[in-house]
């Protein structure tokens, strides 16, 4: 035990972490307007001047298939067009938002709850250094700081305070992307929401923020249209899409996909399903997954994207 606590301590301190002051020119200017805006920023990564043009994609941390589609293009439509990504980190749509906007080489930032050290949850470290390479963590807390309840809502005005727009893909009744959104319009920034399906409980609290004031969201056209008319002038053509060749499972790859659909299926339930060992069918579903054709999300659980 105490081998292992020195070994992430030890890991801890190499991480490249810079501290930013209020004063400081790298801070973000809309956060700095704020009375009560954090006096330190804790960064790893680079923020840049064109991250003022930001917009939060936020959501429901058990999100549906159709939630996760919805959050990954519509934030990659948006960070094609020269838009910041920004986001929270946490599992679900927040991640997905962070997901759409690395494949296409747009920028994004992970304001966390936690110490920018600290990645939470845990199976999102990889993409957290990835974020690192686009963009940046950020945090008011200091290096180390777990994962306290109470900071969620702090970091969730963070969020808010840095973008033009808060725009929510899923959210239950009561959920912390609901606080997000009232900070945003507390802030002054457009509040958009994603309608979903009326039977579904993740989607509740987002529409009825569309039944209360929110504008619509139908697509990344309808987020633009609501930023100021100043903000507007620094889009960019989004790249025509490159068609990429169909990816050629092996048979093993395709029996496990015929398997899958929409609704999430755990990994056992294929395992049984298939008749083929477990280890065949991680290798099989993680081949799947790295080819963008399946997505593993909360409760190792699989769903198919796309068609075909």
């Amino acid at each position: 035990m105490r081998e292992r606590i020195e070994d992430e301590t030890a890991r801890r301190a190499e991480l490249p972490v810079r501290a930013l002051a209020r004063s400081d020119a790298e801070y973000p200017a809309a956060l700095r307007e704020l009375p009560d805006a954090p006096e330190t920023l804790h960064v790893r990564g680079r923020l840049d001047a064109e991250d003022a043009l930001a917009v939060a994609v936020v959501g429901s941390r058990r999100a549906t298939p159709y939630g996760l589609e919805v959050a990954e293009t519509l934030a990659a439509d948006l960070a094609a067009r020269g838009i910041t990504i920004v986001s929270g980190l946490a599992r679900g749509i927040d991640s997905a938002a962070h997901r759409g906007a690395l494949r296409v080489g747009g920028r994004t930032l992970a304001v966390l709850g936690t110490g920018v050290d600290v990645v939470y949850p845990p199976e999102n470290r990889r993409l957290a250094e990835e974020i690192v390479e686009r963009g940046a963590l950020v945090s008011q807390f200091a290096p180390g700081m777990p994962p306290l309840p109470q900071n969620f809502p702090t970091r969730n005005r963070v969020i808010a305070a840095i973008s033009l727009a808060v725009v929510v893909v899923e959210a239950a009744e009561r959920s912390g992307s609901l606080i997000t959104a009232r900070l945003g319009a507390e802030l002054g920034r457009e509040v958009l929401a994603v309608p979903g399906r009326v039977t579904s409980p993740e989607s509740r609290g987002a529409n009825r923020l569309i039944q209360d004031g929110a504008a619509l969201a139908l697509g990344w056209e309808d987020v633009i249209a609501s930023l100021p008319e100043r903000w507007k002038r620094g889009l960019r053509e989004a790249p025509a899409p490159a068609v990429a060749p169909e990816p050629v499972e092996a048979p093993e790859a395709r029996r496990v996909l015929a398997l899958l659909g929409e609704d999430p299926v755990e990994i056992d339930r294929v395992i049984e399903r298939s008749g083929l060992a477990a280890g065949r069918v991680s290798a099989a579903l993680l081949d799947l997954e790295l080819n963008g054709r399946v997505r593993q999300i909360e409760g190792k659980r699989f769903v198919r994207v796309g068609r075909g």
